[in-house]
């Protein structure tokens, strides 16, 4: 595949494009529902993409090689309604890449979904998309390949189902493997700027009320008495008796999982009184300490003494949460963006642009909220480049993702082997 040609559906800014071009390939069409992705891709490609693929007849598309596709995931993401191929808006979105392959019957298709895609309604919408892709003429791995940039070394966690089509008279498609115990080491400063690299850095540090904020909870977190940090969600307004708790006059109508929230914070609470009473009466001067930010999520693991300034942090919803400082969670479509504990500022649109593998050539959109979005919803052009090359039969590809290089044996060994 030295040269080829390829059509772009729900191409967001261009993750395929960046990978498939590097492969020798050429775009001859593509589309996306959202106005300012379509800004952001004839900015960078000079292609103006359709809108609505759901309006464009099938005969209109031109020739290709490859479909490529990463469809919409509203319907089966758990952030989403999980209504699967019952969601009339976006379930169905599928079928439009189907029809365009019964229709072209390109060699390839490379397509990509959220983690969820691969159990969504006990595996039944798995099976449906691996159905329909094999009726129509296609090999296709009988289990949805999850992978993850931080599996090869990209400092971000963000795992996505990878569905490789090789049309059946093209040729095989081996299995493909990976050894999770031979995940390399990540290191976020890979595609940390340096802060004399920012020249609007002001724009992202942590405000002195921030700072203050954090470090509150920095005091709480090495001041606790406990045998290991809380994995529960701490909640400010539960470190009290659970009879003080402000929820306390509707217990019997709180679901099982708060009930124990509110129990391991007025255990965390009995067991540190004294401390976690002072502490909060200094916390709650801060005009921050309140809603999402009177909570914490600790998900960095055991460490004695902690400090949070060497971690990746968040804002969330559900309080303030701490990931190890070795990669970044995934990339959402939020403004909201992680935190770079060590340089107390937040990461940039450029580091974005990094750690979804696009070039810092790259024009992102002039407005860093849509910038952020459109980050947060892209594919991770390096391993779109590697799931093509391994589709497209390349031998070092496909041999460093067989069995034998990921787990040193020759083959599977039999589930049941034959009984003397």
């Amino acid at each position: 595949m030295k040269e080829f040609t390829y059509i772009d559906l729900f191409c967001g800014i261009g993750g395929f494009h960046q990978a498939m071009k590097e492969l020798g390939g050429k775009c001859v069409y593509a589309c996306d529902i959202d106005a300012d992705c379509r800004k952001t891709y004839e900015r960078n490609y000079g292609i103006r993409p359709d809108g609505d693929i759901t309006v464009v007849k099938e005969e209109d598309i031109p020739h290709h090689n490859v479909l490529c596709g990463g469809f919409p995931c509203q319907a089966f993401s758990k952030a989403g309604k999980r209504l699967g191929f019952a969601d009339e808006t976006k379930g169905t979105l599928f079928f439009d890449i189907l029809r365009i392959m019964n229709y072209h019957k390109p060699e390839y298709a490379l397509l990509e979904n959220v983690r969820n895609l691969a159990s969504h309604d006990h595996g039944n919408t798995w099976k449906v998309i691996h159905d329909s892709l094999v009726n129509a003429g296609y090999n296709v791995l009988d289990e949805p390949v999850i992978f993850s940039p931080h599996y090869i070394g990209i400092p971000q966690h963000r795992e996505r189902v990878f569905i490789m089509c090789v049309r059946k008279d093209i040729g095989d498609l081996p299995p493909f493997y990976f050894n999770q115990e031979r995940i390399p080491p990540c290191r976020i400063e890979d595609i940390l700027l340096s802060d004399s690299e920012i020249p609007d850095l002001d724009r992202y540090r942590l405000k002195p009320q921030q700072i203050e904020w954090i470090d509150n909870w920095n005091e709480f977190l090495q001041g606790i008495r406990c045998d290991k940090l809380p994995g529960f969600p701490v909640w400010a307004d539960s470190l009290c008796a659970v009879e003080d708790n402000p929820m306390a006059g509707q217990w019997n109508q709180l679901p099982g999982w708060m009930k124990t929230f509110i129990k391991k914070n007025s255990e965390l609470w009995e067991n540190n009184k004294e401390f976690i009473d002072a502490w909060l009466e200094k916390a709650k001067k801060n005009p921050l300490f309140f809603g999402a930010k009177a909570k914490l999520e600790w998900q960095a693991g055991e460490t004695k003494h902690p400090d949070v300034w060497q971690h990746i942090m968040q804002i969330r919803p559900s309080g303030l949460r701490v990931k190890p400082g070795t990669y970044f969670p995934a990339l959402v479509a939020i403004t909201q963006t992680s935190i770079v504990g060590k340089r107390k500022r937040f990461l940039t649109p450029r580091e974005c642009a990094r750690l979804q593998s696009f070039p810092d050539s790259f024009m992102y959109d002039d407005k860093n909220s849509q910038a952020y979005k459109q980050f947060g919803n892209s594919i991770n052009v390096a391993l779109v480049k590697l799931f093509a090359q391994y589709m497209f039969g390349d031998r070092d590809v496909q041999e460093k993702y067989s069995f034998k290089a990921q787990f040193g044996k020759a083959s599977e060994p039999t589930l049941f082997p034959d009984m003397p």
